[in-house]
This record gives C-alpha cells, structure tokens and sequence, in this order.
C-alpha cells in the first residue's frame, strides 16, 4: 500500500531531523552523558519536528546500543517502537482524550514498572488541549514521577499550557525551517522517489510550506500525484489552484501603472484558469510585504524577500511606489481578506480590492489621502513632477485651413455663445489604444494624463486629419503642448490611422469668444467714437 511522503521519510535520528540543531544537539548530548529530565515540553509551529524528536528521544532511551546519542533503530525495542507495538512506550492525542477521567486513567498505569523496554515514556501531542482539571491531575506525577518514567509533551500554543506545567519541565523550542533546508530535503526526496524537481519547483514548494517540513513533503506528494514529467514551477502552480510568479507580478505592474482595465483583465484570466481569490490575494500581499521590506532595507532587506517574485522584479517595482501607497494597498488586501469568511462572492471582493488599488482615488478614507499625498511627494522628491517655468506653443508639422466665417449670418443667442462638446469622428477603440501607446513611451507624471478612461485628463478629439487633445486645465495643456509630446502622439496616431494626422492641444475650461459678436461690437464703437463720456444727474 503506497504510504505518504511525510509518514516515509520521517526523521529515525536526531541526525535526520532537518533545521533544529540547537534542540538536537542538546538532547544528544543529554543522552550521552545520561543527565536526562523527566519531562520534557516540545513547542513551535507544526511541520517542524516535535512528535519526530519525541519518538526519536523515546528510541533512544530504551536502545541497547546507541550510537552518539541516536538510536541504532535495529535492536528489538528501537524495532518495536516504530511498529507502535512497544506497550511501554504511548503516543497520546490531547485533543481526543482531554478529560480528567483519562488523565486519572493514564496516571493509575504510569506507576507500573515497563515490561519490555527500560522506561516507560509518554508522548502527550496537542498537549494545550486539555482541560484544567485534567491538567490538575497530571500536575503531581510530572512533579515526582518514578525512576522510570518520562513525559514528553508537545504543543504549538504554548500560552495554553499552564506555568505550573512549564515550570517542571525542560522547555525545547523548535523554530521554523528555512525555505534553504525545506528545498534541499524536497530535492532529496524527489531524487529518492525518482521525481523530476525543478528547482524553482522546489523554492516555490519551500515557500508555500511556510516553515513546516510536513507541509513541504505533502505538497510534493500532491503535485507529483497529479503531474507526469518534470516538476517545474508553472506546473506546482497550476495543481494547487494559485497565482503564478508571472501572474502576480504583471497584476502589480498594471496597479503601479494604474491601468484598471488590465488589471481586471489578469484578474479574469486567473479566475478563468481556476486560481483561488483567496491565494492570489495572499501571493499579492507578500509581494506588497516585499516591496515595502525593500524599500525600508535596501541590501539587508533582501535576504528577507519571500521570493514570491524574482530580486530584480522587486526592486524595479519598489521604484514605482511610495511607502505610503504600499501601506495603503496592504490594509486594502488585509482587510478583504479578513473579510472572506463572511463573504457572498469571494470574486466580486477581489475585484473591488483591485479596483481600489488601481484607482485610490475612489476611496475617500484616510489612508487613501495618505496614499496619494505620499505618491505626489514621491515624485516631486524624484524630481517627475516639476512642470516647466515655459512652454512655447509647438507648431504643428500640418495645420488645415480654417473654416471661413459666414459674414451675412446673424450673431448667435448669448445662450450658445459656449460652444457644444466635440464629436469625434475617431473608429472605435481609436483613442483607447493611442492613449496606451503614448503611456508606455513617456514617464510620469505625463503618462498619467493619458490615461485610457472617461475621467482622465487628457481626451482625444478626431476631427478629420486632426487630433484636439481636450485637457482637464490650463496646467494639463502646459504639461502636454510640449513639441515631443504632441509630435509622439501625431506619430502613433498617424500609425493606427495610415494617413497624416496633425495633434494640438486646448484647454476645455477657457470660454470661446464669439468673433462675430466682438466684430459687432468694434463697428459701434468706431461709428460712435465721438461719444467721450455720458453724465448722470
């Protein structure tokens, strides 16, 4: 019958026990000069080797020949323990017997003396699941249990257990294991199990494991279950239904570029694909967590990165944000997280956390301000968002005539005196894809202004062979009347077009003038210049 990776190679000595030489080493030790305690408490994260250490400490004390502290795992005892038919030696769930019945129970049979092997031990797991009375009634025997006799208790909340419990026991900590060491053990059971292991597959699977070994060696188990030939990344990726190193970094680079449109877009894709909104966000806000860690600690920070994207990756997208947007976006992921267990529809949170992010501005709160505030120091630090003292009026490489004036037409009402919005005369998409185009040749803070949405402040007006260039204000015009600028968008207009277009800019706030009411008005005053000055009594 196959038998799982993590229940196949677990540690059989403290040699194999990957990440925790400081607990191994002393327990050897301890065994070696035979000053052993009568209880021990084993704590930290699960996956890091506590009941492993335990069994192997049990081996240990009842092998007839051990070797520099590890059992030899070949003596009858060592032999019966793995089998889990040594009577003297008992691995106890805390969680499924933690009345004071069964701590009565267990108490009663620990005063025997063992009948197969030297000691009889006691291997109590999730031991912070017992009751206190239950912990009342173990309290005595770990205080002054018999010569042969050993606890070793086990627990990932340690604030559970009660001091009186901590105090009469030798206290082991076991930390959580580098993704380095998680990687190098997947390698070798990957070699082991002739499994084809990428190494990037590798990394991503040490990462995921977040510390824990088992978890590491269950996740290989899954996907080489579910994946013939090698093992690569992309693969490891699409079992476990999460977003990608690729994925995860072209959405961050659509939020920097406050693109909505592409961002939604990946978005539909990985939800097509079958990612979990859930993971994706968790991938984005680690990747949030790296940005922030690297522009706090510029060369110490990067032996930190939690390598959900490559080191150059994260430094190019680190330029692009200011703290205070990164702190914004990671309460904004946080918090949509958090809401998840009460959530309808997991996608539709997801898509308004997006859109959040790309466009802080439809979030009037606090820290949306904060964010923004931050963005425009930022650039101004950067020296990105100074205008120019100057902009001379660019002359357009081809200007058509105007359109003559009607001389014999009556003068308009004063009530359409404001001219009526432009038509453009642009197919469809026209400027949706001109906008991109001239977003990706120019730096912020201009490429801001050409922003492919009904709001921005710069809209394209086709009128024939010419482009009006319709800005928010007359600061918009000053940044955008620059010769490159509307030379650029002629170049890419009359590419997508295929005739000679001609750009210009205007200011849609500045109110016309009506010639013919101002040639009017000229008339009367040269046939009535005679007329100085009109007193009133």
């Amino acid at each position: 019958m196959y038998q799982a990776l993590y229940r196949k190679y677990r540690p059989q000595t403290f040699d194999d026990v990957v990440g925790q030489m400081a607990v191994t080493q002393t327990l050897k030790t301890q065994l070696q000069s035979g000053r052993l305690s009568h209880a021990y408490l084993f704590t930290g994260s699960r996956g890091t080797g506590k009941t492993s250490s335990a069994k192997i400490l049990a081996k240990a004390v009842n092998c007839e020949a051990p070797a520099d502290g590890n059992p030899c795992n070949c003596c009858a005892a060592c032999r019966s323990i793995d089998a889990g038919t040594c009577m003297d030696v008992l691995e106890i769930d805390a969680a499924s017997n933690n009345g004071v019945d069964n701590v009565r129970d267990l108490r009663d049979d620990a005063v025997y003396t063992p009948s197969q092997v030297k000691k009889r031990v006691y291997i109590i797991d999730e031991v912070h699941m017992l009751s206190i009375s239950a912990f009342n009634a173990l309290l005595k025997i770990i205080e002054e249990p018999p010569e042969h006799l050993l606890f070793i208790l086990a627990t990932t909340e340690l604030h559970k257990v009660p001091a009186t419990i901590l105090s009469r026991c030798q206290r082991f900590s076991f930390r959580r294991i580098s993704q380095e060491d998680i990687a190098a053990r997947l390698q070798y059971v990957a070699y082991q199990e002739n499994i084809d292991l990428d190494d990037s597959a590798a990394r991503v699977l040490a990462r995921l494991a977040d510390g824990g070994m088992r978890d590491g060696l269950s996740l290989l188990d899954q996907c080489a279950s579910a994946s013939a030939g090698e093992l690569t990344a992309d693969r490891v990726y699409a079992c476990l239904g999460i977003a990608g190193i690729r994925e995860c970094g072209a959405l961050m680079e659509a939020i920097a570029d406050h693109d909505t449109k592409q961002a939604l877009s990946l978005l539909d894709k990985s939800y097509a694909e079958g990612k979990d909104m859930g993971a994706m966000l968790d991938e984005l806000a680690c990747l949030i967590r790296d940005l922030l860690i690297l522009r706090t600690a510029p060369k110490a920070g990067i032996a930190m990165l939690s390598g959900v994207a490559s080191e150059s990756q994260v430094a190019d997208l680190a330029r692009r944000f200011s703290d205070g947007e990164l702190q914004y976006m990671m309460n904004t992921v946080q918090k949509t997280l958090a809401a998840f267990t009460r959530s309808a529809s997991k996608r539709m949170d997801t898509e308004l956390c997006i859109l959040n992010l790309c466009q802080p501005e439809l979030v009037l709160d606090p820290s949306s301000l904060n964010a923004r505030l931050s963005r425009m120091e930022e650039q101004l630090k950067n020296g990105s968002f100074v205008a120019a003292a100057a902009a001379p009026q660019p002359e357009p490489v081809e200007e058509l005539p105007p359109m003559p004036d009607d001389a014999d037409a009556p003068p308009l009402p004063e009530e359409q005196i404001a001219p009526a919005p432009a038509v453009s005369e642009a197919p469809v998409g026209f400027w949706t894809d001109l906008a991109n185009q001239i977003r990706q040749e120019l730096k912020p803070p201009v490429s801001g202004f050409f922003a492919p949405t009904p709001n921005a402040p710069v809209q394209g007006v086709l009128k024939g062979n010419r482009l009006e260039l319709v800005c928010a204000n007359a600061f918009t015009v000053e940044m955008v009347s620059k010769p490159e600028i509307l030379n650029l968008a002629a170049a890419k207009a009359t590419a997508l077009l295929g005739r000679r277009i001609t750009v210009t800019a205007a200011d849609k706030t500045a109110r016309p003038v009506n010639n013919r009411n101002m040639e009017q008005l000229l008339n009367f005053g040269r046939a009535h210049s005679d007329i100085v000055n009109i007193k009133h009594e």
